[in-house]
């Protein structure tokens, strides 16, 4: 299943981010499936880094992160979350430092624990490894909690929220209509889909 754009709008919706998802549904026009308009708004690049308040190093980061906890039927996991957390952060700079913080602390355990340069540097199949041995995926969500608390807060479960929350993320576990995402009056009027 393919996360688009659209998700990530969804995503943010859920999240309640209005001004990060106009950012993200205005940003590029790789995604669209109408209109004629040829002059899309440009995405943010290496330039506008201080405009979104993440680090390339942090979304990379994220999305390494996404690769290793998302199912893997899930597909565009970079596009989804680098879109999800650039309009998550824009209006919200000091969400974009406690990431930022997050990450260096993830990868300066890693350099611990694991003898390389951070977590980017692990290969993916060790990736979920990291996150047990922290305990970040027992230990309880906590903005203002220890390290391996934000972990679990700020990388673990916004990512899975944003995918839970975004159409497709929905559809993996049978939530047709996801809050904040209306299906349609076809939704309504149709009996339950067998499971496959």
């Amino acid at each position: 299943m393919e996360l688009t754009r659209r998700d990530a709008v969804a995503a943010l919706g859920a999240v309640g981010v209005a001004g990060g998802a106009l950012a993200v549904s205005q940003s590029d026009g790789s995604d669209t499936s109408e209109g004629d308009d040829s002059t899309p708004t440009p995405t943010p690049t290496e330039s506008d880094e201080g405009e979104s308040g993440l680090s390339d190093h942090d979304l990379d980061t994220a999305v390494a992160v996404a690769e290793a906890i998302y199912p893997s039927a899930v597909e565009n996991v970079e596009g989804f979350v680098t879109d999800f957390l650039r309009g998550r952060v824009a209006d919200d700079p000091e969400r974009a430092t406690e990431i930022g913080e997050t990450v260096s602390y993830l990868d300066d355990y890693v350099a611990t624990w694991y003898d390389v340069d951070g977590y980017l540097s692990l290969p993916p199949e060790t990736r979920a490894e990291v996150f047990e041995d922290m305990n970040a995926n027992t230990v309880d969500p906590e903005p203002e909690g220890g390290d391996v608390q934000r972990v679990r807060y700020y990388l673990i479960n916004d990512l899975l929220f944003a995918l839970y929350a975004s159409p497709t993320g929905g559809e993996l576990v049978g939530i047709e209509n996801p809050q904040g995402h209306p299906g349609g009056t076809a939704s309504y009027q149709r009996g339950p889909r067998p499971q496959k």
